[in-house]
């Protein structure tokens, strides 16, 4: 009896061994005591395909790169969650977000979204899920300790609905958010991300240096209404035209880059309790959106990032 398990104990090193040689799966990082393999990365890198196909442009080493970075982040991330929350516990916000999520990579349906991601080398439905409600956990981390931090002037969002016409602008933008390292250099950073958009589009840059969520899907934020836009973001936007880009904006310690994907006009009819409600919202989320990155930047020190 010992020697038919000893024997099927080997023939499994034998085939593990084998599949192993077969993808030449090595060990790429370590972030504490959990390993990332290639293995890992390709399937990362064939889900942020998914969501910015541009990103089949780069070189196999810039893609590696970006798989690698968007991983260890998310388990950076979810190693933080695990002091806070039980991810065995339904989430119910999850079933939604990810409707949402297929809904807009224009899939009909989630059986749609299966059938399509079974033609990919990438992630099964479980795991996609799994890999939201990280962010679904982050968000409300963020929320806990931040909210009470968020600083909201009514009076000046009454001033600017009191301004606001009966119609709206609205740009389709796409962004690169980005701060200075410790040991960077502010120009060589800057003439850094300019060569890149030159070399390998906006969109892949933002892959690569962006460090805001909107970076897995090559920047995209969507439609943003110029009235929900600080004076600052409107002035830069109104210098250029639809496909380019603005100059460098500087945002608290923080540096951004937008372009303009499109832009178009609509009536409106003016609610203003629902619209204050609506800029407040907004001002809420910029704000949060920048604690996040702070916070994230903060706490990932905690945790030892071995390259291999």
């Amino acid at each position: 009896m010992i020697k038919k398990v000893l024997l099927i104990f080997l023939i499994y090193l034998s085939l593990l061994s084998e599949l192993f040689s077969k993808e030449k799966i090595i060990i790429v990082s370590k972030i504490n005591d959990q390993i990332i393999t290639s293995h890992d990365v390709k399937k990362e890198i064939s889900y942020l395909k998914i969501l910015n196909l541009n990103l089949s442009e780069l070189n196999n080493d810039k893609i590696f790169v970006i798989g690698k970075k968007s991983l260890t982040n998310e388990l950076i991330k979810k190693k933080e969650l695990l002091k806070f929350f039980d991810f065995k516990r339904k989430n119910s916000y999850l079933d939604q977000v990810f409707k949402n999520f297929y809904e807009n990579l224009n899939m009909k349906s989630e059986k749609d979204f299966e059938e399509y991601l079974s033609n990919k080398k990438t992630y099964s439905i479980k795991e996609i899920k799994e890999k939201l409600k990280v962010e679904i956990l982050w968000n409300d981390l963020i929320y806990k300790i931040y909210n009470n931090k968020v600083k909201i002037d009514e009076s000046k969002l009454i001033k600017r609905i009191n301004n606001e016409k009966n119609f709206t602008n609205e740009y389709l933008l796409s962004e690169i958010f980005f701060k200075i390292e410790k040991g960077e250099k502010k120009n060589t950073k800057f003439k850094k991300i300019k060569s890149s958009i030159d070399n390998v589009g906006f969109s892949n840059t933002a892959n690569l240096f962006s460090t805001s969520k909107s970076s897995s899907y090559g920047g995209k934020i969507g439609w943003v209404q110029e009235s929900n836009l600080s004076t600052k973001i409107k002035g830069e936007l109104k210098k250029i035209d639809i496909g380019q880009y603005s100059k460098i904006i500087q945002v608290g310690n923080n540096f951004l880059i937008l372009k303009i994907e499109d832009k178009r006009s609509k009536s409106k009819i003016i609610n203003k309790e629902a619209r204050l409600e609506e800029l407040k919202k907004f001002e809420t989320n910029r704000q949060l959106n920048l604690f996040s990155n702070i916070h994230f930047n903060k706490i990932k020190i905690n945790y030892v990032s071995n390259e291999i």
